[in-house]
């Protein structure tokens, strides 16, 4: 399969694009965010060698979710899969199921957040309702959920993309 490498701050492909192929990440890191170049940009995750990323639209066709950035100068990627069907029949288990093993993990780190964003927004839900005080966890669980959204955002604008 086809190498590239990309050059600190390149764009690999931008949210909203047709989803052509999946990538493996040989060297370097990639970092994936949401809204890249605006203001509000966010950077949901870093990815490094031996991630995959394109895989979501490279199963659903759906067009990318997000843009996709080398974040240093020695970032190779391999083109692992341009078609469905190829993913599907892939000449290599190994790096299929390591696959599946990473969208795994994603998902559950995502559901993990989602649930406890999920949480602290009810409680605090209902302790307006009821009119009482956030005690302390709630406080600490409050300010925990809103600085990784934080995090994220301003990791998004330090890596340069809000002034293109």
């Amino acid at each position: 399969m086809e190498q590239k490498q990309y050059q600190k701050e390149e764009v690999i492909f931008r949210e909203g694009d047709p989803s052509t192929c999946m990538y493996r990440i040989e060297s370097g890191k990639v970092g994936i965010f949401l809204g890249y170049g605006q203001a509000s940009q966010t950077r949901l995750t870093e990815l490094s060698a031996g991630q995959f990323l394109g895989e979501m639209g490279l199963l659903d066709a759906a067009p990318r979710s997000a843009t996709a950035v080398a974040l240093t100068g020695d970032t190779v990627l391999r083109t692992v899969a341009e078609e469905r069907d190829s993913l599907i029949s892939s000449e290599s288990p190994e790096e299929m199921l390591s696959l599946l093993q990473q969208m795994s993990m994603r998902l559950r780190r995502i559901s993990r957040d989602y649930a406890e964003a999920c949480r602290t927004v009810s409680d605090v839900v209902e302790a307006e309702k009821a009119g009482t005080e956030k005690d302390a966890a709630l406080q600490n669980r409050i300010a925990k959920t809103l600085a990784g959204y934080e995090a994220a955002r301003l990791a998004g604008q330090a890596e340069g993309g809000a002034d293109e």
